[in-house]
């Protein structure tokens, strides 16, 4: 159930026009929001290239590398997957969408899934660039 209530929240973090705040700032879980909202739509374009690689594994030197490719390109949809379920997880969804205060334990995660969905959005980015660029080889 919180897996489905964490689906709800993200989806409608995507679509929710974000709230002005007095000093138009951004704050930290928008921020955050803002990675997943932009790595997200990136998980068919992941999809798409392991079946496009999956299709040329073999045992040849080349077949191999398409191998490594495609178990990166599953390893950034995996990652992406248990951080969503981590993320919700910790937060509520009053949280997540409508800025609620957070208790001091929960700014340190907030602050440490700030770092984690960093490195979500490079490792996505990057399995995405190198699949492509060997399909083009």
């Amino acid at each position: 159930m919180a897996s489905l209530a964490l689906w709800v929240a993200m989806a409608l973090s995507c679509k929710e026009e974000k709230k002005t705040t007095e000093s138009q700032e951004t704050t930290q879980m928008e921020e955050v929001m803002a990675i997943h909202d932009e790595v997200m739509p990136k998980m068919g374009v992941l999809g798409r290239l392991v079946g496009k690689l999956k299709a040329k594994v073999d045992s040849t030197e080349q077949g191999m590398a398409y191998e490594k490719a495609m178990k990166d390109l599953q390893a950034a949809n995996n990652s992406m997957m248990q951080w969503m379920q981590g993320f919700g997880d910790r937060f509520d969804s009053g949280e997540i969408l409508n800025g609620k205060v957070l208790t001091e334990q929960k700014q340190k995660w907030l602050d440490q899934e700030e770092e984690k969905v960093k490195a979500l959005r490079e490792q996505i980015n990057s399995s995405i660039e190198k699949a492509e660029a060997l399909l083009k080889e």
